[in-house]
């Protein structure tokens, strides 16, 4: 395995990704418990902090409290920092390695909505012909429409929309924006829970031309068991379809075994989830064979 290099980012790159961290460093440090000790509050105002955790500790208590899953976009709002590094292998002994994987900062600013702002992945290639670089960033909205916790229901449903910018470097971008509108359910009984989305694609050009991406249809299933405090054993289905473009009339379906570990606390609000997991392809050729992934988080 190559030793993981960082590489410093361009220019135009960093003071996205230092906003970043410095928003992340701030809500992580400041807490409603804190800001009742620091004093009386000024006349003029209230205390932003305060008033956002609070907001946030009430929307979760409102859903289930089951794990993210490692590939499945989970119905439920998150507040977290992520980052997911991916070993991927396809035909012609080609692997991509990503650090990064386009994971990034998931905020809930207001009840029943959830943001993720992605960090464009850093993408690595054993080709000599194909560049290393930075992939295109992605931006999701989430927006839940029923939830119950696991005391009134234990279920969620919850509507997406994704978008990708084409920001990436010559040889790690899309060339084009794509929307990616879905739908994204879930359902548990006791220690067990199932969670599902199914979305499609959509590029702002012709992304059906016979060389387009076309708009594959994404489906994807998570079966989680939850043993003890904090191991989530958990199997995946990762399917998708082109029905047009440059594969048209393909599909995949990868299966997912993964191990989940989670959430323990560090301090305070601030938590952490770790987990790994191998995707293999299991139809006809596919358009990678396998995948290898690791995922760190820290939920706040």
């Amino acid at each position: 395995m190559t030793p993981i290099a960082f590489c410093p980012a361009p220019d135009s790159l960093r003071p996205s990704i230092a906003c970043g961290l410095a928003a992340l460093l701030l809500l992580t440090t400041l807490s409603p418990g804190r800001a009742q000790n620091a004093g009386p509050e000024p006349a003029s105002g209230t205390n932003v902090f305060s008033q956002w955790f609070a907001r946030v500790t009430k929307t979760q208590a409102e859903q289930p409290h089951w794990i993210t899953p490692l590939v499945t976009v989970t119905p439920r709002l998150e507040e977290e920092y992520r980052f997911d590094e991916s070993f991927q292998s396809s035909a012609g002994g080609n692997t991509l390695t990503s650090y990064g994987a386009g994971k990034g900062l998931e905020l809930i600013p207001c009840e029943n909505v959830e943001v993720i702002l992605g960090v464009p992945a850093w993408q690595s290639h054993n080709k000599a012909t194909v560049q290393d670089g930075f992939a295109d960033d992605n931006f999701l909205l989430k927006y839940r429409l029923l939830s119950a916790n696991e005391d009134s229901g234990n279920y969620i449903l919850t509507a997406f929309l994704g978008a990708t910018v084409p920001s990436g470097s010559a040889a790690n971008t899309s060339g084009r924006y794509t929307f990616t509108p879905a739908i994204a359910g879930g359902k548990g009984w006791g220690r067990f829970d199932v969670q599902s989305t199914l979305g499609v694609s959509l590029p702002t050009d012709d992304g059906t031309a016979p060389k387009g991406p076309g708009t594959p249809l994404v489906f994807n299933t998570a079966l989680q068991y939850k043993l003890g405090t904090s191991v989530w054993p958990e199997v995946e289905a990762n399917y998708t379809y082109w029905a047009n473009g440059e594969h048209e009339g393909r599909e995949q379906l990868f299966l997912t075994p993964g191990l989940l570990f989670g959430r323990f606390s560090i301090w305070d609000r601030l938590g952490m989830t770790v987990g790994l997991g191998y995707q293999v392809a299991v139809t006809a050729k596919p358009l990678s064979y396998n995948n290898f992934i690791l995922t760190v988080r820290f939920p706040f």
